[in-house]
């Protein structure tokens, strides 16, 4: 996700907390960043967590894995 959109998140909560509020298009436009910035933050997650290894008590390696 890049800057702009975050600014653009940042910007609308700040519009939703004054009096005026948020128009319903402004309102989905934020639902929609805020699902995208979401799934921004799950794939960057398990990105990271399918390079990590877990090392036991003997020095064994083993990989992260989803839980089933």
């Amino acid at each position: 996700m890049d800057d702009k959109k975050i600014k653009r998140i940042n910007e609308l909560a700040a519009k939703s907390r004054t009096p005026e509020g948020l128009t319903e298009a402004e309102k989905e436009e934020q639902q929609q960043l805020r699902n995208e910035y979401r799934q921004s933050i799950v794939g960057n997650l398990s990105s990271q967590l399918e390079n990590c290894v877990i090392v036991d008590d003997k020095g064994n390696k083993k990989p992260v894995r989803k839980v089933k």
